[in-house]
């Protein structure tokens, strides 16, 4: 079957990461999927060049690429070993002339910035959990609320997120504070722990939004309420408990207002962090209100994925899903270059 791609979204350079450091079968499983989505977005009509980032220098890896003809599907969480790089790949990017999928650097800089993330969506009056960041032991003593969960303020991936991260008084507030600060070497950001029902709540757009199929991460089988979280063992240990027992429900029960609602809290939230293309939003329901808990500008493209999960239930193929998102950046560049260009007089 033929494909009718804009000229704009037909060579398409897959940019990945394939960091020789990893151990072997990570790197086969990194590749395995890479080839997935390269194949998948082949089948819709693109011309997948394949970009592995091995090192730190993202010029020569392009070098192949030109930026006039090239769009670059950007699926690179960073420079091998340059820690939280993951926004310099995107400036890297723009300094380059290439057009690209998903956020520009300073939103990818923004969202691994829990506090200043947290700052603007209280300002854009989105909800959110009530949170304090505590950069001194000290500061434990001005926290009340419980159940509380204790955060890294500057980390992806849930990382150093356990069951021990969820605190229900004073003792384990102090030591989990602690424990952030001495393993992970960063402030701690402390919110109150809504325990509630939670969705994983995916977008696609830029000037009109849509939301996909809510998908609900079922925590019925975990009576413990330090167990009720997808911290990192629920997302990346197969053989964790949490990993076990939590449930996704796709899509999730949810009557039409509450739906119209969510869809109304998690578009502002999109909107005010400055999400492009795409975005996923992690959100928890308590008492009729939604409360967002991260939003995530550049989210996990994989076919097992929340958001490829959401999108074939509303029939799109992962080639699809993938190609939506291509020609979603293209048209947002044709835009751009196309708005008239003024000099001020002097």
């Amino acid at each position: 079957m033929a494909h009718r791609l804009p000229r704009a979204a037909r060579k398409v350079a897959l940019l990945h990461n394939l960091d020789p450091a990893w151990p072997q079968q990570d790197l086969d499983d990194a590749l395995r999927e890479t080839v997935r989505l390269g194949s998948a977005l082949e089948a819709h009509g693109h011309e997948i060049t394949y970009v592995p980032v091995m090192n730190d220098d993202l010029r020569a890896a392009l070098e192949p690429c030109d930026p006039a003809t090239y769009l670059v599907f950007n699926w690179c969480e960073g420079l091998p070993g340059v820690p939280h790089s993951e926004a310099l790949v995107a400036g890297m990017l723009d300094a380059a002339g290439y057009t690209y999928t998903g956020a520009p650097a300073p939103v990818l800089e923004l969202s691994e910035d829990k506090p200043r993330v947290k700052e603007l969506l209280q300002a854009c009056r989105v909800p959110t959990s009530r949170g304090m960041v505590m950069n001194t032991p000290r500061d434990v003593a001005s926290w009340s609320i419980f159940p509380a969960i204790v955060k890294s303020s500057h980390e992806h991936c849930s990382l150093g997120m356990t069951a021990q991260s969820v605190v229900l008084n004073q003792r384990e507030l102090a030591e989990q504070v602690a424990h952030v600060h001495a393993t992970l070497q960063q402030p701690a950001l402390v919110e109150e722990f809504i325990d509630g029902r939670e969705f994983h709540v995916s977008f696609w757009g830029n000037r009109r939004l849509e939301m996909l199929p809510p998908v609900e991460m079922d925590f019925s089988r975990l009576q413990d309420v330090h167990e009720r979280l997808c911290g990192y063992d629920a997302k990346f240990k197969p053989e964790s408990k949490p990993y076990k027992e939590i449930q996704t429900v796709l899509p999730a029960p949810l009557t039409e207002e509450e739906l119209a609602r969510l869809k109304q809290v998690c578009s502002a939230a999109y909107r005010a962090v400055g999400c492009r293309d795409y975005g996923r939003l992690d959100v928890r329901m308590r008492d009729g209100e939604f409360y967002v808990l991260d939003v995530n500008p550049n989210p996990d493209f994989s076919a097992d994925a929340s958001m490829a999960c959401a999108a074939e239930y509303l029939g799109y193929t992962y080639g699809q899903m993938g190609s939506r998102v291509v020609q979603l950046a293209a048209a947002r560049n044709r835009r751009a270059s196309a708005r008239p260009q003024y000099s001020r007089k002097r």
